[in-house]
């Protein structure tokens, strides 16, 4: 993988340095774990895009059935369909895997070992918009590679656990956020987030699902609140302030 031609210089310069300062030097936090930096080159995001258009086209020609990149999503490809698995490994182990280390530690960022790559594809003639849900990850990298488009923000929620993955936003989790081409948004995969309709044009996205098998694990024997989710965290705050309130009644009923 030819890193100048896939990554802006300041991008590039942050890796190699692989320290937190230098990693903050190019982010902006605008929402708590939500991180936005500029990434991907130009030639290389139409390089991308192309690639696509050309795989869309051969599949379209010969009739095959391919696996879509989620469940939501019925139009895009999956990266590994056409050869390009040794990239997203160098991806994640050399890109996403260091930035992770260092933000997402509880979310198992220190121990990511597999991925999913696709891009997805947005636009009145493909999917047009995405409903609130939770990513098969425990980090996600989302970049956008273009093309002319207006609308398809992304809207977050908060981080939720699978007890809590329904339960009402609290107004300091709600953050919207509007895609750049070259410009990428990293997060939780537990972060609760969707997508608003794409209202002219088309779209393409880079997503890239870190997961840990390691955090799974752990998780299956986890038996108090999980430290990350903010639904557990609101209820252990509630639990204390109530407990807080019970004791200091106690203790003014035996000075009466």
């Amino acid at each position: 993988m030819d890193a100048e031609n896939f990554f802006t210089p300041s991008f590039l310069r942050a890796i190699k340095e692989n320290t937190e300062a230098s990693f903050r030097s190019i982010m902006a936090e605008p929402s708590t774990g939500i991180y936005t930096f500029e990434m991907l080159q130009p030639q290389f995001c139409k390089k991308l895009m192309s690639e696509v258009d050309s795989f869309e086209r051969w599949v379209r020609g010969t009739k095959l059935r391919i696996m879509r990149p989620s469940t939501m999503n019925k139009h895009g490809v999956v990266l590994e369909d056409f050869g390009l698995e040794t990239m997203l490994d160098r991806f994640m182990s050399d890109i996403i895997h260091p930035i992770s280390r260092v933000f997402y530690s509880e979310f198992g960022g220190s121990s990511l070992d597999s991925h999913h790559g696709f891009v997805v594809e947005y636009g009145i003639s493909k999917d047009l918009e995405l409903g609130l849900h939770v990513d098969d990850a425990e980090v996600s990298l989302n970049v956008c590679l273009g093309k002319e488009f207006s609308g398809g923000e992304v809207f977050f929620q908060g981080v939720r656990c699978e007890e809590h993955v329904l339960s009402i936003a609290q107004p300091g989790e709600i953050f919207n956020y509007s895609h750049v081409p070259g410009h990428a948004i990293l997060h939780p995969g537990r972060q609760r987030h969707g997508a608003r309709p794409t209202t002219s044009g088309n779209r393409m996205n880079l997503i890239i699902w870190c997961r840990s098998s390691a955090f799974r694990e752990l998780k299956k024997y986890q038996r108090d609140f999980p430290s990350w989710c903010g639904e557990c965290k609101r209820k252990k705050k509630e639990r204390a302030r109530l407990s807080l309130m019970v004791s200091q009644q106690e203790l003014l009923k035996r000075e009466i």
